[in-house]
């Protein structure tokens, strides 16, 4: 039996791990990790997340570092990681990619070998790891890598438009579908698959004839990587024709539907503050960091929305992948009792949940970072269980809030009291 056959809501954490590691004038590179000094804290990091309750660590792979040279690998820092996940019980799902791409790699996501490289990546991890993890989310979040790298222009490399998303689209899911192949074959029927997205929402004025064909182009796409990897764009497909203006085949339309591959959990990644986008009357913004649409709190009312749609759409259970509110400590707790308690209700209702993941485990810094001179500090953003509050000497101290007492509460509860759901 899988772990998410049970009858219990699992509840999980992740430290925040983006990577992008390539710089030019203006862009400095950005490795969450560096900046949280996680490499250097993994040992202790680990255990605070054990400390709290959490059965379960969403928690990614510095590609760039373990093959900072092409052909070379350092699984050193990763043995010492993955080792501490065995000495604790703590169960990782690994983030195999988690934006960004080693340095070598010309044009990242868009050089014709990517999905190759990304693929050879995951066999040698399954393989290395095969005793320690077993759980993996081939690429978190590839529409929100789409768009930062592929139509915004904001993220290497750089491409930009309805033709540039559909090229890293298209990349990212092929190299998504023979990751999970790649580690299928090495783990068979001991591999899990958490599938992660966002769960992107579209409100306002959607139905003005000024904004009516974008939000249905919109409503479509955040399903488009998805849609792909598990061989559903065929004929009749509302994004058939934008793939094939953006240069997909029909021959590689035909390999995605032979080759699908399937979540064994579907993932959905859900801010409150940020998640849902609105449209204005005679307003136009184009999305992303440097034209946003301005968001609406939507609360558990959205929340409840992206669940249900992704467990119908894809017919697998579904899991909180990620969740906060970037505030106070009064109104981080009132949002964990908030989404926590609309979980409950859903799973009491027949929706198949089963997994809750406040992400993340400590503050990180926004990614504004990487397009600032400022110092790290500037870039704070107050998201986590922990505080990270820099000492006298510059390093960075864990300290412990009471997010992290009522989230501990809310595990052990759970744990005690699992909530039956409908097969």
């Amino acid at each position: 039996m899988k772990w998410f056959d049970d009858d219990k809501l699992h509840f999980a954490l992740g430290i925040e791990d983006t990577f992008v590691p390539q710089t030019r004038e203006g862009e400095r590179a950005i490795d969450e990790y560096e900046l949280t000094e996680h490499y250097t804290h993994i040992d202790t990091d680990l255990a605070l997340a054990t400390g709290v309750g959490a059965e379960m660590l969403r928690w990614g792979v510095p590609w760039h570092r373990v093959a900072a040279a092409r052909g070379q690998w350092d699984w050193s820092w990763l043995d010492r990681a993955l080792n501490r996940f065995q000495q604790l019980g703590l169960r990782p799902i690994v983030d195999l990619l988690h934006y960004g791409t080693p340095l070598w790699l010309d044009d990242q996501f868009a050089n014709p070998d990517y999905p190759k490289h990304i693929a050879e990546f995951a066999a040698r991890f399954a393989e290395r790891y095969a005793d320690m993890a077993t759980d993996y989310t081939p690429v978190n979040e590839p529409m929100i890598h789409a768009l930062f790298s592929g139509e915004y222009a904001y993220w290497p490399p750089y491409r930009h438009g309805p033709t540039g998303l559909i090229t890293i689209a298209a990349a990212l899911a092929e190299g998504f579908v023979l990751t999970q192949q790649a580690i299928a074959g090495v783990l068979g029927d001991e591999a899990t698959f958490v599938h992660v997205d966002a769960g992107m929402r579209y409100v306002g004025d959607v139905d003005d004839p000024e904004h009516r064909e974008t939000v249905a182009r919109l409503q479509q796409q955040r399903f488009l990587v998805e849609d792909l990897v598990t061989g559903n764009v065929r004929e009749g497909h509302p994004l058939l024709a934008q793939l094939r203006q953006g240069g997909v085949t029909d021959n590689h339309l035909s390999w995605f539907a032979d080759n699908a591959v399937q979540p064994d959990v579907m993932g959905v990644n859900y801010y409150p503050l940020h998640s849902t986008e609105v449209f204005e009357k005679n307003v136009h913004h184009g999305g992303g960091f440097a034209d946003p649409r301005p968001f609406r709190d939507a609360g558990t009312e959205g929340l409840r929305e992206v669940l249900t749609t992704y467990a119908d759409r894809y017919g697998a259970p579904v899991m909180l992948t990620e969740t906060c509110v970037t505030g106070t400590v009064a109104e981080r707790i009132s949002w964990l009792d908030a989404s926590v308690a609309c979980l409950h209700e859903l799973r009491a209702e027949g929706l198949p949940v089963v997994g809750f993941t406040w992400w993340p485990l400590f503050d990180m810094y926004e990614w504004t970072y990487r397009h600032s001179t400022n110092p790290r500090a500037d870039h704070l953003l107050t998201m986590g269980l922990f505080d990270l509050v820099e000492t006298g000497s510059g390093d960075l101290e864990r300290r412990r809030n009471p997010v992290a007492d009522r989230f501990r509460q809310l595990a052990t509860a759970s744990a005690l009291s699992p909530t039956l759901i409908r097969k």
